[in-house]
């Protein structure tokens, strides 16, 4: 088969692959309906993260399940499921406690960008819909693979509760996602900091009541202005350099709650400057899989549209001009069909 692969820098390729098979007896087979790039593929593509050999590459995904190792009971051939980033068996004590990004057993899942894709410790990681999609929800039910998962867990992270003022840091797809979920949890005004047109029309219709397009002392003292100089009570940090964090927790009220989700590069803190704060922090790998089903019924019930975020849609052999658009801020996601 021919799917993505990374060779370095600014070089993704369509290229010959080795078809996924089962190898554990908790393995499945994916027949990939939609996949699509995130923007913290981007990291690799722009050479920050370095590429030492050639990389199947990709993350995100649903599709028909094709196959399925001996051991595998929850999970049927036939059924349309999603899964996470993150295999996790949903069973160890980190997973019952929700965070299944960390779980004791967790594989990452890779090579997703490809028509099949092989998904370890299938019972605990896949959720299956309640029947095949119609085509329409697919986008939406892509997103909840990732970007929309970690766009909850930020929300979730931050404590946003009805009434309460939230900031947004980032106009990705993850930080326009969160202000989706802010809405969903009630929030009473979101405040999403953007300087592109597009991306806060795009804010606007998840949910935004606010835009703020500075940035650094100049964006937090907007934020207070905004906020009668107290700061929001949540802050969601979606970016992942010391810039966004640095100024996501200044955002903040004392004893308000900033999350990070935004995969961190070069970040450090100063722990006299976050002493004096007051604020909660909470963050990580998004436990995509703990809002898997809420997410999915929210979606198969039309109550929410995640998958608006994707603004280009091109089949799977055109991955590298995904990629490329991605990188030159002429799309905030795209979605790639086998």
């Amino acid at each position: 088969m021919r799917g993505a692969v990374i060779y370095g820098k600014g070089d993704v390729r369509f290229d010959e692959r080795e078809a996924p098979r089962i190898t554990q007896p908790t393995d499945a087979i994916v027949k990939t309906s939609a996949t699509c790039v995130c923007g913290s593929d981007l990291w690799s593509y722009r050479g920050i993260n370095p590429i030492t050999q050639p990389t199947p590459f990709g993350h995100e995904y649903c599709g028909i399940v094709h196959e399925v190792g001996r051991d595998v009971s929850s999970i049927k051939p036939g059924q349309f499921v999603i899964g996470s980033f993150f295999a996790s068996d949903n069973t160890c004590p980190h997973c019952r406690a929700g965070y299944q990004s960390a779980c004791q057993h967790r594989e990452l899942v890779g090579g997703a960008q490809a028509p099949f894709l092989r998904v370890p410790l299938a019972d605990g990681t896949l959720v299956a819909t309640p029947e095949i999609p119609p085509d329409d929800l697919i986008p939406s039910l892509l997103a909840a693979s990732d970007v929309l998962g970690t766009g909850w867990f930020a929300a979730d992270a931050a404590t946003v509760k009805p009434g309460k003022t939230v900031v947004v840091v980032g106009d990705g797809a993850v930080g326009l996602l969160a202000i989706l979920s802010a809405q969903q949890k009630g929030a009473e005004r979101i405040i999403v900091m953007s300087r592109h047109d597009v991306r806060q029309k795009l804010a606007r219709d998840f949910g935004a009541t606010d835009v703020v397009t500075e940035r650094g002392d100049e964006g937090v003292a907007r934020i207070k202005e905004l906020t009668n100089g107290i700061g929001a009570d949540s802050v969601l940090e979606c970016v992942g350099t010391e810039t966004s964090l640095t100024q996501a927790i200044r955002c903040a009220r004392p004893g308000g709650y900033v999350s990070y989700v935004g995969v961190p590069h070069g970040v450090t803190l100063k722990a006299d400057d976050l002493f004096r704060t007051h604020v909660h922090l909470h963050g990580g790998p998004a436990p995509v899989r703990r809002y898997l089903p809420h997410l999915i019924d929210l979606i198969w019930n039309r109550k929410i549209d995640p998958g608006k975020v994707f603004d280009l849609s091109l089949p799977l052999a055109q991955v590298a001009e995904g990629y490329r658009a991605m990188d030159e801020r002429r799309a905030v996601k795209t979605l790639l069909r086998p």
